[in-house]
């Protein structure tokens, strides 16, 4: 049975074939634009009501529900109609007037593109735990829609697929599902984010398509033999090829590119790898996003110490990198980067710093 936000608005039309013209629209904007279930949708008779809740089940059942944060970090466990679990994390923030006053708030919502991941990066819990499928286009909606409720009264600002799973390696769905945040929940498309491990020919496909979303790049090395080791797909896919291809990514789209850098303590936080990184990110005008690398059970290094962090972001800087720390977010609930695996257990790691 398909789930609510897979069927497309010509197949919902089909499925309405005995209503009135108007209910199509009825129904799909209540789904997309309102993030309204259909026994929330009053406009329409309570019968059809009834009838669509039958037909459209959910694709998400919740599992588990954690919070971090005082509150600002929520990560989701959703088990699949066909059992499988994926999870998806929600952040809110509330950005700082230079009055002192509070601004306007925001979110932020990480999305999962497959249940598991079979990218093999070994210092990540979903790597760890490897690969179950691809996930659908309603799928990934459905957890943008449940991101958009939850916020509430804070506008859902930001998607980004940095959740379970490499996007690039889901490509057909993944793109279906920006088209339909951007299309029919309204998202603006450089409020919209993927992250890949370096699938190249991903980033070419994405360089020819109209909309110009935002590309962030999960670097971790910068020289072919230490990324072999971290990121096991530069083994196809090394350097060289890979910022050919942000290169022509960025040549057509303007956007600004981030490379995602999660900092191992004495593997890649030395002054060579900030050398090193500086000759890449340089000639891309690439932002680097600094991440002291988050616990998970199945890898023992450690992440860089704060201190570390900063020397190594300040060595960046002096190189003339644009480079910031990330803030650790929901790391005592398992709902920081690199820590999704999909599991109820979440008591992994110390309170954030």
């Amino acid at each position: 049975m398909p789930s609510r936000y897979d069927l497309s608005r010509h197949e919902l039309a089909a499925l309405l074939a005995d209503q009135p013209g108007y209910r199509v629209d009825q129904v799909w904007d209540g789904l997309h634009r309102r993030a309204a279930g259909p026994e929330e949708l009053t406009d329409l008779p309570k019968a059809l009501r009834a009838r669509l809740a039958a037909e459209l089940p959910p694709a998400l059942r919740p599992v588990a529900d954690h919070t971090s944060d005082a509150g600002d970090t929520r990560k989701w466990l959703w088990e699949l109609q066909d059992g499988v679990r994926i999870e998806t994390v929600l952040m809110l923030y509330s950005a700082s007037r230079s009055d002192g006053r509070s601004g306007r708030e925001r979110a932020t919502v990480c999305v999962s593109t497959q249940a598991g991941c079979a990218m093999g990066c070994g210092f990540c819990a979903t790597g760890q735990a490897g690969f179950d499928r691809n996930l659908s286009v309603g799928e990934i909606v459905e957890q943008v829609i449940e991101a958009v409720r939850a916020a509430r009264p804070r506008r859902l600002s930001n998607v980004v697929f940095m959740g379970m799973g490499e996007p690039l390696a889901n490509y057909d769905r993944t793109w279906g599902a920006v088209e339909r945040m951007h299309d029919d929940l309204g998202l603006s498309a450089r409020h919209l984010t993927l992250s890949t491990v370096g699938v190249v020919p991903g980033i070419r496909r994405l360089a020819r398509e109209a909309l110009p979303v935002n590309l962030a790049v999960s670097l971790h090395a910068a020289d072919d033999t230490l990324r072999d080791e971290l990121v096991p797909i530069n083994k196809r896919y090394p350097l060289g090829m890979l910022t050919a291809a942000c290169e022509e990514y960025l040549a057509a789209k303007g956007r600004r590119l981030s490379f995602e850098w999660a900092l191992i303590d004495g593997v890649n936080d030395r002054r060579s790898d900030a050398s090193q990184l500086s000759r890449i990110a340089l000639p891309l005008r690439a932002h680097v996003n600094l991440i002291p690398l988050n616990p998970t059970p199945g890898w023992p290094t450690k992440g860089t110490p704060p201190e570390g962090v900063r020397r190594f972001r300040d060595l960046l800087v002096d190189l003339g990198v644009n480079a910031t720390v990330r803030r650790n977010r929901g790391t005592d609930i398992a709902a920081a980067c690199g820590q999704l695996r999909a599991d109820t257990s979440v008591a992994i790691s110390a309170p954030s710093r």
